[in-house]
């Protein structure tokens, strides 16, 4: 009995260990540039010999899929979705132009009669790996919540010749020092601003994986933008430098060099303002581990901690825990929250969702990497951010965090 029972014990093991391999590498090939097919090569032609025409894969598939998710990101609502595109010049020499297609959700709020015009808020909203921005658009139900609450909503869209798999390179050097897509789309957000009006003291930046470790990023380089930064199930800041050194901090965080690196960076920047910033995580998340959160967390109180100390009142944070629901028209999962405040707003909040995995949580069940069961994290990122504004922010100091 006891050596079936250790057998069976063993072959599961054995399964658990090669799913969670075949997991790991389909994560690692996420993160490697794209590499050319061979039946995308061309072939010379020998005399006498015909060649057959080379079998390609159908996109229809894919297309149906996104022309669907781009529907049902604004199904339904009375607002304005568009799609346009942004170029950012090069320099002609050093640095080519660069073109990013955006998606812009604008509510539908009637004016007020007599009453002076209201700046909107903006939220922009960065996807993850396998995504596309009308994809995040319909998963998170940004949207519907941006036309109850009367702000815009914006969504870069990383291109698919710029990464097979449509991930941010937040993991490069240069990306954590203000560079390639960080540029493109801080130059983006100023460029809508200023076309549509919108409050320059409240725009906010969120994302999911990826495009949370990139929203880290832009907020961080560019306060005179951000007023707040919402990460869920985001990889810790600025440890990295190639895809596998991406994969081991998302798997097993980035040992004791992270505090390091947010030291690093406020000691830069001594004139720093301060970022508020809501962290929100899986415990079940295999993808980007756990201690990914706890990690940013302690970065982000590094790089608050002028702003949270001068709160006499509550110098430790207030840990707060909700208990599962799992009847009534919102299901949730059991949830925690940790928040450091400054005076009486929270600065710093982090919240771990038990049993969620790689997915936003309280999101649209019917597209990936969302999950139905709250807690509802786009409700929860919105109320967070309108604690906050931006006013008169001078822009980093540091001279590679413009570029």
């Amino acid at each position: 009995m006891s050596r079936s029972l250790s057998s069976l014990w063993l072959k599961s093991i054995r399964r658990m260990g090669k799913a969670q391999q075949a997991q790991g590498l389909r994560l690692f090939e996420s993160l490697l540039p794209k590499v050319t097919s061979a039946a995308a090569t061309p072939r010379r032609r020998r005399p006498g010999v015909k060649l057959l025409k080379p079998v390609v894969a159908r996109p229809a598939k894919k297309a149906r899929r996104s022309t669907a998710a781009q529907a049902r990101a604004a199904a339904g609502l009375p607002g304005t979705w568009r799609k346009a595109w942004f170029t950012l010049p090069g320099d002609g020499l050093l640095t080519d132009s660069r073109r990013m297609l955006y998606w812009l959700y604008l509510p539908a709020i009637a004016a007020v009669p007599d009453a002076p015009a209201v700046r909107r808020p903006l939220v922009v909203m960065l996807h993850g790996c396998q995504q596309t921005a009308a994809d995040f658009a319909a998963a998170s139900r940004m949207n519907e919540l941006a036309e109850r609450k009367g702000f815009a909503v914006l969504y870069p869209q990383q291109s698919s010749a710029a990464d097979a798999h449509r991930c941010w390179h937040w993991y490069k050097r240069a990306t954590q020092n203000g560079e390639g897509d960080v540029g493109v789309i801080a130059a983006m957000i100023s460029q809508v601003q200023q076309k549509h009006g919108f409050d320059t003291s409240r725009t906010y930046i969120a994302g999911l994986s990826a495009g949370a470790a990139l929203a880290a990023i832009v907020a961080l380089r560019h306060p005179e933008l951000i007023a707040a930064v919402g990460m869920h199930s985001a990889p810790v800041f600025g440890t990295t430098h190639s895809p596998f050194s991406a994969y081991r901090a998302m798997q097993h965080g980035s040992g004791s060099s992270y505090d390091a690196v947010a030291r690093l960076f406020a000691s830069a920047q001594p004139e720093f303002p301060g970022m508020p910033a809501i962290l929100i995580h899986g415990d079940n998340d295999a993808v980007v581990r756990r201690v990914n959160a706890e990690q940013l967390a302690e970065q982000f109180e590094i790089i608050n901690s002028p702003v949270i100390t001068q709160s006499a009142s509550r110098p430790e944070p207030v840990v707060r825990r909700y208990p599962e629901r799992r009847s009534g028209r919102r299901p949730r999962h059991a949830y925690q929250t940790t928040t450091w405040y400054a005076g009486r707003k929270p600065q710093l909040v982090k919240c771990d969702v038990d049993a969620l995995g790689h997915a936003w949580s309280g999101g649209d069940a019917s597209m990936e990497y969302s999950e139905p069961e709250g807690p509802d994290a786009t409700l929860m990122m919105w109320t967070f951010f309108t604690y906050h504004r931006r006013h008169a922010v001078v822009a980093a100091a540091e001279p590679d965090a413009e570029k």
